[in-house]
């Protein structure tokens, strides 16, 4: 893997590098993936899945972290959309931050050295799809380059209330 190093924001109080994921790293990361769970508004899942359904569903390169000295601020992975070979290029964007993180800049530039990542790596179109009531989310994939290409409306329950999804992506310009 490929290290990636990319300091926060200078006008933040936060000071945080992008690196690349290790194993151990994940009980925090997982930690953090609660959070989100938790909100409602960032996945259908309800509960962790474990460490190594996780591992099997995301490509093993483009795992990054945000690391405040040893402290996991947020991380963002990319999984395949389909094993098809004509979709090898096309990937789907997973970005979790900590609570305590939030609205500090880690997103943009975590979401920013993702992208750069994907682009050495094959990946040609990243999507999205988030809950339309997680208007964070969205204007931070807008903001790094996605576009809105539609809506899946009532396209699953989460705990017995169907939920629409507003979908996202974004061509590599390389």
């Amino acid at each position: 893997m490929q290290l990636v190093l990319i300091m926060g924001p200078v006008n933040s109080k936060l000071q945080f590098q992008i690196v690349n994921m290790r194993p151990e790293d994940w009980p925090v990361v997982e930690a953090i993936y609660l959070q989100g769970i938790a909100t409602g508004n960032a996945t259908f899942e309800t509960e962790s899945l474990g460490w190594e359904n996780w591992n099997a569903k995301h490509h093993a390169h483009s795992r990054l972290v945000a690391r405040g000295g040893e402290t996991v601020l947020g991380w963002a992975a990319l999984s395949p959309v389909s094993t098809r070979r004509v979709y090898a290029g096309v990937a789907e964007v997973s970005i979790y931050i900590a609570d305590e993180a939030r609205g500090k800049g880690v997103g943009r530039v975590l979401l920013k050295a993702l992208i750069e990542h994907s682009e050495q790596n094959g990946i040609w179109t990243l999507q999205a799809g988030i809950f339309p009531e997680n208007a964070a989310s969205i204007t931070l994939h807008k903001s790094c380059g996605f576009c809105e290409v539609g809506r899946r409306e009532k396209i699953g329950q989460l705990k017995g209330v169907w939920r629409d999804v507003v979908l996202l992506e974004r061509r590599s310009k390389t």
